[in-house]
């Protein structure tokens, strides 16, 4: 199983009132975590969208351990909690410098046709995704 790690530093922009990462920004870099981790197997979503298929979201948690405030460096590791061929549960943990856990959790996707919103089967337009997913997914 491989996982991806993206180093963030936290900008004043992504606080709030009370000094904190604002809860809404763990999402987006859970993205970016799953940019990376796509980007490290080999791929690039840009190409996937040029073909038509996008990968929305289905389902996605977070559960918030420790605060993490402006200034300190996160590390967003992510990696394929499971796969079946047509859906994706990627997991995430993000650690804060300290080494402390501040966020996990998982976001489950699926690839449809842009135009129609179909789901498509990974394994058949796109063989390589499939191997390398069936190769990096956690196992058992």
């Amino acid at each position: 199983m491989h996982i991806a790690e993206k180093k963030i530093e936290v900008r004043y922009a992504e606080t709030d009132q009370m000094g904190v990462v604002y809860h809404a920004n763990y999402i987006i870099w859970m993205e970016l975590g799953r940019t990376q981790l796509i980007k490290d197997l080999g791929f690039n979503y840009a190409e996937m969208e040029a073909d038509g298929i996008i990968s929305p979201v289905l389902d996605i948690q977070a559960t918030y351990k420790k605060p993490v405030r402006y200034g300190e460096t996160v590390t967003v590791k992510t990696w394929i909690e499971s796969y079946d061929g047509l859906r994706v549960t990627y997991g995430y943990e993000i650690v804060a410098d300290t080494g402390d856990l501040s966020v996990t959790g998982t976001s489950v996707h699926v690839c449809v046709k842009k135009d129609s919103f179909r789901p498509i089967s990974i394994k058949r337009l796109y063989p390589e995704w499939h191997e390398a997913y069936e190769k990096n997914k956690k196992q058992g």
